[in-house]
């Protein structure tokens, strides 16, 4: 990755940093090294307030350059910082969100004589939500392959398929375009996998995990998504299947039928472009999380389909979700949710409605936040696509 977009991200970090009189941060895990390193390693940044960014690695051993140093252990941080003659931080920041119990001791045990703060991971997942011009291309591009996937889905259903068997050849496409196949998403429970395809009442199964509409799963021990539900006429189903194409979680949901569904779906599945075409007239810089919501919800409540909005029997309390390296990032679009959106985020927006006996419509797009309002990230069609 070029330097000058590193240093950019680096200096957002420092910012923040300096707010809170912090004199260093170190990062060990995946996502906030591919942010503040480009990469994936086995080892540690270490990055001072005024001086540049140091890299211990353990693996692979093939790194090399300036201000990078072979590791073995972590013990050796404070000698290596030494020996780069910087001073010890007085106040280390850690990613005390991410890191297990014991690894953060460990790590905060090598500094005896600094102050060791947990707040490593709400920082830089502030600094992270406010993407860089080169992080918004890359979902731009993301978003072009996500929708050419999606344009081939017709082309691989047959009559007498399964969601699992349609989810298995969307995924072949989506991998076929680029897609990388791993999806990562912050918080200690939650998993995923490519995404979901729920059909029929199968988006109506709660589930554990913190997603808009959830599914049963083919096993207990992962409790989401494709059930073995029959695709058949009358019923809808949706592909929310996620876009990691250049590292970044681009999101995008659209809803096919076998056949012609009741006209209650058509109804509540434009009850649901409303809100999005509502939302994002609303989304400039400035505007509140909570009043996207609350608007979300007035539309819905005025078109009746309240009750089955974001889901039946349990009930997503959000229709939105920031994106990045993470799947769930900030901003979250939710009633209480103070937070005003600025230039550079990115947002995926989702209504949904699921439709008892008929299964789920709605939209999911990708959006980037700019000066003047929001850019659509991901275009393809948005209306029911009958198969």
């Amino acid at each position: 990755m070029l330097l000058p977009e590193l240093k950019q991200r680096r200096d957002k970090i420092r910012v923040l940093m300096a707010q809170q009189g912090i004199d260093a941060a170190l990062f060990t895990c995946n996502t906030n090294l591919i942010y503040t390193y480009g990469r994936v390693i086995s080892g540690y940044l270490y990055l001072p307030l005024n001086a540049p960014a140091r890299l211990f690695v353990k693996r692979p051993n093939n790194i090399e350059g300036e201000h990078i140093f072979s590791i073995r252990k972590p013990e050796q941080l404070p000698e290596l910082i030494q020996q780069s003659e910087l001073p010890m931080p007085r106040k280390l920041m850690l990613e005390g969100d991410e890191l297990s119990y014991t690894e953060y001791s460990r790590l905060a045990a090598c500094f005896p004589d600094s102050e060791v703060l947990p707040c490593g991971t709400s920082l830089i997942r502030q600094a992270r939500s406010v993407k860089t011009e080169m992080e918004i291309e890359m979902f731009r591009r993301s978003g072009i392959a996500h929708a050419k996937a999606y344009e081939q889905i017709p082309s691989v259903y047959t009559p007498g398929m399964t969601d699992r068997q349609l989810s298995i050849e969307i995924e072949r496409l989506m991998r076929l375009e680029g897609c990388l196949g791993i999806f990562r998403v912050f918080g200690r429970s939650m998993e995923i996998f490519m995404g979901s395809l729920l059909a029929g009442d199968n988006a109506a199964a709660p589930s554990p995990y913190d997603f808009a509409l959830g599914g049963e799963g083919l096993d207990p021990s992962l409790p989401g998504g494709v059930n073995g539900t029959l695709l058949q006429p009358g019923q809808s189903f949706m592909v929310d299947l996620g876009g990691n194409f250049y590292g970044y979680m681009g999101d995008m949901s659209r809803v096919f039928s076998i056949g012609r569904l009741p006209e209650q779906a058509y109804a509540a599945h434009q009850t649901c472009l409303e809100i999005q075409a509502e939302v994002t007239a609303l989304a400039k810089p400035g505007a509140v999380c909570e009043d996207l919501y609350q608007k979300a919800i007035e539309i819905v409540t005025k078109a009746g389909f309240a009750d089955y909005f974001m889901g039946t029997v349990q009930k997503a309390k959000f229709i939105g979700h920031g994106i990045g390296l993470e799947i769930n990032e900030a901003p979250v679009i939710a009633p209480r949710i103070k937070q005003e959106l600025e230039p550079g985020m990115v947002f995926a927006l989702e209504p949904k409605i699921v439709l008892p006996t008929i299964g789920p419509v709605g939209i999911e797009n990708s959006w980037a936040v700019t000066a003047e309002g929001v850019e659509k990230l991901t275009l393809c069609q948005e209306e029911i696509i009958e198969l």
